[in-house]
């Protein structure tokens, strides 16, 4: 509606074109969307939200799975002191409370396995350096730490 004493430009009049509800041009705006449209749209919202949860958890039990070790070993070196013996100097790092153990194999020269123990560690420290005596079978020519666990 043109105000009092105001004139529209040439060519337009105050009614709405034919087919355009509310004045808006066709095409513009998009179109409107059916009900199964919108369902589908939510559908697709509430799976990506829960794939983002599983992602995210995942990545979770990973993390956890890397940095939850609360027992790790590394053999600093070692010395045949027999025929039926091995001395292992073994540092362990764990969490102060954590207790736990490392496994140690043995092998001859000819790759049989001659010795494997497990050694505990109950300390409450965080860092232990300790010499371990592996006994063996036959002379042993390797000493391996296989792994460290906590309880």
């Amino acid at each position: 509606m043109a105000a009092a004493g105001s004139k529209l430009p040439e060519g337009h009049s105050e009614e709405l074109p034919a087919g355009t509800p509310g004045g808006l041009p066709e095409g513009r705006y998009g179109r409107a969307r059916t009900a199964d449209e919108a369902a589908d749209r939510k559908l697709k919202i509430i799976g990506s939200v829960l794939g983002v949860l599983l992602l995210g958890v995942i990545g979770w039990f990973g993390y956890d799975y890397v940095n939850g070790a609360k027992v790790s070993g590394e053999i600093i070196k070692f010395d045949v002191v027999s025929d039926h013996a091995v001395e292992a100097h073994l540092e362990v790092r764990k969490d102060t409370g954590a207790k736990g153990y490392c496994t140690l194999r043995s092998q001859a020269e000819s790759g049989a396995e001659v010795g494997r123990a497990d050694f505990r560690f109950d300390q409450r420290t965080d860092r232990i350096d300790k010499v371990v005596t592996l006994r063996t079978t036959k002379k042993a020519t390797s000493v391996e730490l296989l792994g460290c666990h906590s309880d």
